[in-house]
């Protein structure tokens, strides 16, 4: 009977431990999208309005298609290229690095898992340097890309988020690639299959989830990263997290922030659903590892 008592009550304590962290996960989500949709008037109240008295997209219409925040349809900073672009330069650098990423990372750890080109320690050793603070390198990574002319270019990001994300691709492409069993292989090369063949043919088909999950997630960092491309773009090239910046420090525009924070948050929730079994697997088999 104690047994049980303790059972259940360690199961209320748990059940109220998670619901207190979800409402502290939720709450700043459901306050950025309930601010998307309130009136100027109700911004900055006290007491706050925990509901909109009449929901409206005046804020939706004013960043993403009156252009208000860079001033090219109610003035403002002129020379500054809008949301759209921005969201345009944000996904093609973020695919492209992603999928760069992704390919060399999982090329890295095959080799690291068949044929021992590197050990687990090594590839951990490349993780850390990813750790290194992006302001520490900062003025190198500045003073070499404007040397070679790769400043302000879609080209220079792409080429720094795809070194920067490439670790972890190594490292968790690895925990897929161990767990293939190279009997497979073996038996596919007696029956007389071609290298590429049971590469491109076998191991690549088992490695879907994988491949899906960590492309997810280098895409998520890739959409996010904020230092790096302060740093390298000014006017020709700017992404959503730069472009969302430009609010900081502006009070009284929470309703603009808050409509430019859900757009740029709704690409990631949408390809998260379409690939929501992979990522689901992939989160649970792949980053945990051996």
């Amino acid at each position: 009977m104690t047994r049980d008592f303790k059972r259940r009550a360690f199961s209320v304590f748990r059940h109220t431990v998670l619901c207190v962290w979800l409402v502290i996960v939720a709450f700043p989500i459901y306050w950025i999208v309930l601010t998307s949709f309130k009136g100027p008037d109700e911004w900055n109240v006290w007491p706050p309005t925990y509901w909109p008295e009449s929901a409206t997209l005046f804020n939706y219409v004013q960043v993403w298609i009156n252009d208000f925040a860079t001033g090219n349809g109610n003035g403002g900073l002129a020379d500054v290229i809008g949301p759209w672009e921005s969201l345009f330069n944000t996904f093609t650098i973020a695919l492209i690095a992603s999928t760069l990423a992704t390919v060399f990372g999982t090329i890295i750890a095959y080799g690291a898992s068949r044929y021992r080109i590197l050990t687990d320690s090594q590839l951990f050793y490349f993780l850390m340097l990813r750790m290194i603070p992006p302001f520490v390198v900062a003025a190198p990574i500045f003073l070499w890309f404007s040397a070679i002319g790769l400043v302000d270019t879609m080209l220079g990001l792409v080429m720094l988020y795809t070194v920067t994300t490439l670790p972890y691709a190594m490292l968790v492409m690895k925990s897929f690639i161990d767990e293939v069993p190279r009997d497979i292989e073996y038996a596919a090369e007696m029956l007389g299959a071609r290298r590429w063949q049971v590469l491109w043919e076998i191991v690549f088909p088992l490695l879907r989830s994988g491949l899906a999950a960590t492309f997810l997630f280098l895409f998520i960092l890739n959409w996010s990263e904020y230092f790096l491309s302060l740093i390298l773009s000014k006017t020709d090239v700017s992404t959503l997290p730069v472009h969302l910046n430009r609010w900081a420090g502006s009070s009284g525009a929470n309703g603009f922030q808050a409509a430019l924070s859900v757009g740029s948050t709704l690409p990631l929730i949408v390809i998260g659903l379409l690939i929501r079994k992979h990522l689901t697997r992939g989160l649970s088999f792949g980053f945990v590892g051996r």
